[in-house]
C-alpha cells in the first residue's frame, strides 16, 4: 500500500538552533550501498501485490534518525529531541512498527535511562512530533492496525524495551498504558526489580514483583516482551502469563551461541503458549557459526531455523534497525551502559559497517523480496510479515 507522505520533517514547526540544537542527520534512504534482493519482473509484481493485500508489521525497529557524525550521537540523544524517519518509513512497506523508543541514554539529570521521568519525557516529546504531521499515528487498538494499512499511513506501537523503575507501584503500568504504551519488556539486559536480564551473571528469574507486573500487563492489555530477559526470566514469564508473549527481536542460540540469542527451549515454550518471536538484524547479532559476516542471508538462516523448530505460525520479524550508523551507536551505548559482551575465539566474526540488505527500516521490504525469491507461498508470507503478530495482538489487546 502506497503511503501518503507529504515531506514532513520532525519538529519543522520549530526553528533549528533557536528552539532546539540542530544536528546534521543521515540520509534515510540509500545512506550506504545496501543491496536489494534481485527479482524478476513477475516476482516484483508479486511483492507489490502482497504489500497491497496483507498487513505488514515490524515487531521491533527504531524509527529514529541519527547524526552523520558518530561523535555527535551521545550529545544528540541527550538533547532529548530525536527525529523520526518519516521519509524512510514511507518507502519501507511497513504498515505498523513496534518502535523501541526508550532503550537509550538517560535524558533527565540523573542520566538513568529507566527512570520514570526519563521515560515520560521521551513519550511526551514523541507525541508532540507525531501530532504535527499526517503520515504516522499512535496505535492504541486493533482497529488502528487495520486503519494504517487501509489508509496508507504508518501505525506506531509505543514499545518500551525494559520496564522503568517503578518499584512496587504497579499502578504506573496503567499510566503508561494511558500514554499509549502497548508493549513493554520485563527487563533490558541488566536485571531490575522484576527479573534477571540476559547480561546478568546470576539468573534468578522472575521476582515476586515481576509476577505482579505480568499479571497487571495481562489485565490491562499490554503486550509482554522478553527479548532482553534472561533464560529463566523468559521461561517464568511464559509460564506465568495468561496471554501469549513476544520475543520482539532475537535469534536462535543454536546458530550463534551468545546470550542475546534465545535457546531452543525458550522458543519452543513461547510457541506452545501461542507467542511469536521476531527475528532481528541489528549488526553482529544474527550470525551463524558457518557464516560469520552479517547480512540479510544470515538473518534469514535464523528465520528458517526457527520456522523448522516451531512452525511458521510463531515467527515474525523484528529487525531492530535504525536510520544511521548502527555499529557506531552500539559502541557508544555499550560503553555508556556497560553492556559489552566478551568475544571469545569461538565467536569471532567479520565486522561489517552495516547489515547488507537490512541496513535500516526503509529496507524492510527486502524481507518480503527474499521470501518471494525463496519460494514461500502468499499465505506463509502473510503470516510472518504481520499475520502472526496480529493474531497475538487480538488476544492480548
Amino acid at each position: 500500500m502506497k503511503k501518503h507522505y507529504n515531506g514532513y520533517k520532525s519538529f519543522q514547526y520549530l526553528e533549528p538552533n533557536k528552539d532546539y540544537r540542530a544536528f546534521k542527520l543521515v540520509r534515510e534512504i540509500d545512506r550506504v550501498p545496501s543491496k536489494n534482493i534481485e527479482l524478476s519482473k513477475s516476482e516484483e509484481e508479486r511483492v507489490e501485490e502482497i504489500l497491497e493485500k496483507y498487513i505488514v508489521i515490524s515487531l521491533h525497529d527504531h524509527s529514529t534518525v541519527f547524526p552523520e557524525n558518530p561523535q555527535e550521537i551521545l550529545p544528540y540523544v541527550r538533547e532529548g529531541r530525536m527525529f523520526t524517519g518519516f521519509e524512510g518509513l514511507a518507502v519501507s512497506g511497513i504498515d505498523v512498527i513496534f518502535d523501541g523508543l526508550f532503550d537509550g541514554i538517560g535524558l533527565t539529570p540523573s542520566r538513568d535511562p529507566w527512570s520514570w521521568d526519563n521515560v515520560i519525557y521521551q513519550i511526551g516529546m514523541f507525541h508532540s512530533d507525531i501530532d504535527h504531521q499526517n503520515l504516522a499515528f499512535i496505535v492504541r487498538r486493533i482497529e488502528d492496525v487495520e486503519k494504517a494499512h487501509k489508509e496508507g499511513k504508518i501505525g506506531i506501537v509505543i514499545h518500551i524495551e525494559g520496564a522503568p523503575r517503578i518499584g512496587d507501584e504497579i499502578d504506573r503500568v496503567d499510566v503508561l498504558y494511558g500514554l499509549g504504551v502497548r508493549c513493554m519488556g520485563i527487563t533490558y539486559s541488566k536485571g531490575n526489580e522484576f527479573g534477571s536480564g540476559l547480561a546478568d551473571k546470576y539468573d534468578k528469574g522472575l521476582t515476586d514483583l515481576g509476577y505482579k507486573l505480568v499479571e497487571r500487563m495481562n489485565k490491562i492489555g499490554m503486550a509482554i516482551d522478553i527479548a532482553h530477559s534472561s533464560d529463566k526470566t523468559s521461561m517464568d514469564v511464559i509460564e506465568a502469563s495468561k496471554k501469549p508473549v513476544f520475543i520482539t527481536h532475537a535469534g536462535a542460540r543454536k546458530l550463534w551461541p551468545t546470550r542475546r540469542m534465545k535457546p531452543d527451549e525458550v522458543i519452543q515454550a513461547l510457541a506452545e503458549k501461542g507467542g511469536v518471536i521476531g527475528v532481528e538484524a541489528s549488526p553482529h547479532t544474527t550470525l551463524t557459526l558457518e557464516d560469520r559476516k552479517h547480512s540479510i542471508e544470515t538473518v534469514m538462516k535464523h528465520f528458517q531455523y526457527i520456522e523448522k523448530l516451531v512452525g511458521i505460525d510463531y515467527v515474525a520479524f523484528g529487525p531492530d534497525t535504525l536510520f544511521g550508523d548502527h555499529v557506531a551507536l552500539h559502541k557508544v551505548f555499550s560503553r555508556e551502559l556497560s553492556l559489552t559482551e566478551t568475544r571469545t575465539k569461538e565467536l569471532e566474526y567479520t565486522e561489517v559497517e552495516y547489515v547488507d540488505g537490512l541496513e535500516n527500516p526503509s529496507q524492510f521490504k527486502n524481507i518480503i523480496r527474499w521470501l518471494v525469491k525463496n519460494g514461500y507461498s502468499d499465505e506463509e508470507i502473510s503470516k510472518v510479515i504481520g499475520g502472526n503478530v496480529l493474531r497475538v495482538l487480538r488476544e492480548v489487546w
